[in-house]
């Protein structure tokens, strides 16, 4: 009887250790996807329509098609038989398991301050928590020099960083939580930093003004993030969770980054990242101009209300675009986005504008916004010298001061949506 109760004492205490380590399998596998969320990795390792992270995106580089690989726990086609420190230096160094390098369209020169706490979480949620995908990936062939991996060592010893993250010393804990998020899970940087001539981020962290100061992406501008001034903290925040906001609506890469990444954080996580944000100095202050900007609105507003003597681009805005954007170019708040004083209107580079106009754009569903708001295309309505028309006026309409577009310019971006078609 003795010996029966012991064999029962000590199976009870198996039992509650096995339960108590599938517990802590369960919370950290949760922690992981969450992780995994924040750092984007389906963005770029799940092709549309195709198994959780088995990879096979093309990403077009100017060397060439660089695909992603398979991170799924297949232990042949994807990461099965990584142990933990190979997974860490593949995330944070962008070597693979038999030595040799990735290419940094794996932001690894962001993810080199990824915590060993949050390292571990990845590899046991990746591990476990992801039904592996038995298929290969393609593989990336690039022109030469190219095609050589080991040319990266030269890369990585000039442009990347293997330091830890490092928190601002007095800042507050909400402040380096956002800081964190947005140097490495986030690796912001990747597009939101103007690039170098050996296409490096010219900055990896905030220590450099060159970091998060903006550029191109694909031939898309990209907006500072620096200071934000004229958004604040719930602006940014709206943005990031729903895609919208009062002033904007998301488009190009900025769409699957919202749809794959943001909109699942919790709302402590991008409060936190807003915060950091709005404190980073902006290059450029705004000026206090609200009352100039005010008047120009209007006189534009007051033009096309009275319908004479518009010129093509004002009537081409009248006949497509004023039902949503409005006359005076506000659009709705979080529904339309506004054409006056948008970033993506008023930039240097006028492509993303063409783009959209061209192929349209939709907002993610997300569980705050679960109304996908689109715009169509008019690449099948409108000539490229309309769609040149069109948008001069609205870079140039309302307190928007930006150069004219040319019908060569929106003939370039066409011709780059036909070939991506096929």
């Amino acid at each position: 009887m003795r010996l029966k109760l012991r064999y029962l004492l000590i199976a009870g205490l198996f039992s509650s250790a096995a339960q108590a380590a599938n517990q802590s399998d369960a919370a950290l596998i949760a922690q992981g996807e969450y992780l995994a969320r924040a750092g984007d990795c389906t963005a770029c390792h799940t092709v549309a329509g195709g198994k959780d992270f088995g990879g096979g995106l093309a990403i077009a580089s100017p060397m060439g098609v660089i695909y992603s690989t398979n991170i799924s726990p297949d232990p042949k086609a994807g990461i099965g038989e990584y142990t933990e420190q190979e997974f860490a230096d593949a995330v944070r160094k962008g070597v693979r398991r038999d030595g040799k390098n990735l290419y940094p369209a794996m932001p690894y020169p962001d993810y080199r301050g990824v915590t060993d706490a949050d390292i571990h979480a990845l590899y046991v949620y990746f591990m476990k928590g992801v039904q592996p995908v038995a298929e290969k990936a393609p593989e990336t062939s690039l022109m030469f020099p190219f095609s050589q991996r080991w040319g990266m060592w030269f890369w990585n010893k000039a442009f990347a960083e293997d330091k830890p993250f490092t928190p601002l010393p007095t800042a507050p804990e909400e402040l380096n939580r956002g800081k964190y998020l947005v140097e490495t899970l986030g690796h912001c940087g990747s597009c939101h930093t103007p690039r170098g001539i050996g296409m490096q981020e010219k900055a990896l962290n905030e220590s450099n003004s060159h970091y998060l100061a903006g550029g191109e992406l694909n031939g898309w501008p990209v907006p500072a993030l620096r200071g934000m001034p004229t958004w604040s903290v719930k602006d940014i925040t709206d943005y990031l969770a729903t895609g919208r906001n009062d002033f904007a609506s998301v488009g190009g890469e900025m769409t699957g980054v919202v749809e794959h990444s943001m909109q699942h954080m919790n709302d402590a996580d991008l409060q936190a990242i807003a915060r950091y944000l709005k404190s980073l100095p902006a290059d450029v202050p705004v000026k206090n101009r609200r009352a100039a900007v005010d008047q120009e609105t209007q006189k534009t507003a007051d033009f096309l209300t009275q319908g004479h003597n518009l010129n093509a681009g004002q009537m081409l805005y009248m006949n497509n675009c004023e039902a949503c954007h409005w006359t005076d170019g506000n659009g709705a708040k979080g529904i339309f986005p506004r054409l006056n004083g948008g970033d993506i209107v008023t930039a240097d580079n006028p492509t993303g504008l063409i783009n959209i106009i061209l192929q349209g754009a939709q907002t993610p569903s997300t569980p705050k916004a679960p109304s996908a708001m689109a715009m169509p295309g008019f690449s099948g309505r409108l000539s490229d010298e309309q769609v040149a028309q069109l948008a001069t006026f609205v870079r140039s309409g309302w307190s928007n001061d930006a150069p004219r577009v040319s019908a060569k310019e929106v003939k370039k971006v066409r011709e780059s949506l036909s070939a991506d078609k096929k």
